[in-house]
């Protein structure tokens, strides 16, 4: 949540942003046909119209049931439906079955979605500063859900063997200038690519965490204290070309290289590559359909597992996550290649620490030290997951501007790789 003085700040333009970010949620749903928005690709993921109803639910349940007197639910069966995790909202649709829901279709979620936007913008200017906190907290949830609508479509369309495109490829990009060091690179790490060289990381005693000037979840705070040692950060992301190294190398086929329950996955589910990648590795498939992979652009869609592995391989290792932030405090994270309109994205060459690709640390997801969760149900939002999860840092380009800052913490299993999630590496000194 933020400081008062941040919702003060908000206050005027909260109808606007609000707006805003519904009808970008919309726009991205543009392009999909009734049966495309409703196929489950696989558990971990949801079908695209399931993305456009739960938002809707969050703002129907969470604001205007709760903080406008009068408000009748649009259908109230539909909760059952479209409720996430929340246990103090009762009994939900099981998650591995939601490309199931056939109904309500697409169309008649479109008619929800419009009904509980009125409402919103005519309860908002009377709702007390609880209320609008819940509005600007499902604002930022929504955006979280424009991310995994691009990434679930991406994986709904990779199982149609006419690897359809999503739509036409655009780069959302404002440039950002990055000054690393000149100190040496690691063992086989773009010692020859483009000179990424290393940013001196902070040693000594730091801050971390939101600092109550802009919104941030829960999990964000309390701002504290953390000892670094020595250490320094690679000034970009490891590239789709020093991965084919890896995998020349025979970086898949080395236990030593691995983490034991990283080894155990890799063999378990056959991985070989990144996911998408085509078994030459030559071309990937993307929202733009497939695509010659470009040598410079961020490797994409690796896993926490492969990330440690390269990073042993590379003679590194991954940064901590106070590590990263202490790195990039004074980045500006609207900068970069991020999501700005519907479109398709990928990842491309240069950049900083925002956009692009999500960077896996070593740091596994657990409450800073004084962590209080949110008041009432929405307090389930990120508490709840503070086991088996690791932290990523920055943003991608499907993570909508403006929504991701330094103390941000995105978290996934160790396995999980049908997000934009990357690699930067670290190194003690």
């Amino acid at each position: 949540m933020a400081t008062r003085r941040h919702q003060d700040q908000l206050a005027d333009d909260l109808p606007t942003r609000l707006a805003a970010t519904r009808a970008l949620t919309l726009a991205l749903a543009e392009p999909l046909s009734d049966a495309d928005a409703t196929i489950q690709p696989h558990p971990d993921a949801s079908p695209a119209k399931w993305h456009l109803a739960h938002s809707t639910w969050f703002f129907e349940t969470f604001v205007l049931r709760d903080h406008s007197p009068g408000y009748q639910a649009y259908d109230e069966r539909w909760a059952y439906l479209f409720n996430s995790y929340y246990e103090g909202e009762g009994e939900r649709h099981e998650r591995a079955r939601r490309g199931m829901i056939s109904r309500p279709s697409l169309d008649e979620v479109r008619a929800w979605r419009a009904t509980v936007d009125s409402a919103l913008q005519e309860a908002l200017p009377g709702l007390p500063d609880r209320a609008r906190a819940l509005v600007e907290l499902g604002i930022q949830h929504e955006q979280q859900h424009q991310e995994l609508f691009l990434t679930d479509i991406l994986a709904t369309f990779a199982e149609n063997p006419l690897e359809p495109a999503y739509g036409p490829l655009r780069h959302c990009e404002r440039s950002e200038a990055i000054q690393p060091s000149a100190a040496g690179l690691p063992r086989r790490f773009a010692a020859r690519n483009d000179g990424g060289g290393w940013l001196p990381g902070l040693d000594g005693i730091v801050e971390i965490g939101a600092t109550g000037e802009t919104f941030a979840y829960d999990c964000e705070t309390p701002r504290h204290r953390v000892l670094l040692h020595p250490h320094a950060i690679a000034g970009r992301c490891v590239s789709n070309g020093e991965w084919r190294e890896f995998m020349a190398e025979g970086g898949y086929d080395e236990p030593r290289l691995w983490l034991s329950e990283g080894w155990d996955w890799r063999r378990a589910n056959g991985i070989e590559r990144p996911l998408y990648w085509a078994e030459d590795g030559q071309s990937a498939f993307t929202l733009a359909g497939r695509r010659d992979i470009d040598p410079a652009a961020p490797v994409a869609h690796v896993s926490f597992y492969e990330a440690d592995a390269f990073a042993r391989w590379a003679g590194a290792r991954l940064p901590t996550e106070a590590e990263w932030e202490s790195c990039f405090a004074t980045a500006d994270p609207t900068i970069g290649n991020q999501l700005d309109e519907a479109c398709a994205v990928l990842p491309k060459s240069g950049g900083g620490p925002f956009g692009e690709v999500w960077q896996w640390t070593g740091s596994a997801f657990l409450p800073y030290p004084g962590f209080v969760p949110a008041e009432g149900t929405v307090g389930e939002y990120n508490g709840k997951f503070m086991c088996g999860q690791f932290v990523l840092k920055g943003a991608s380009c499907a993570t909508p501007r403006g929504h991701s800052r330094v103390s941000y913490r995105n978290f996934f299993p160790a396995g999980a790789r049908w997000q934009f999630t990357g690699v930067r590496l670290a190194r003690d000194i």
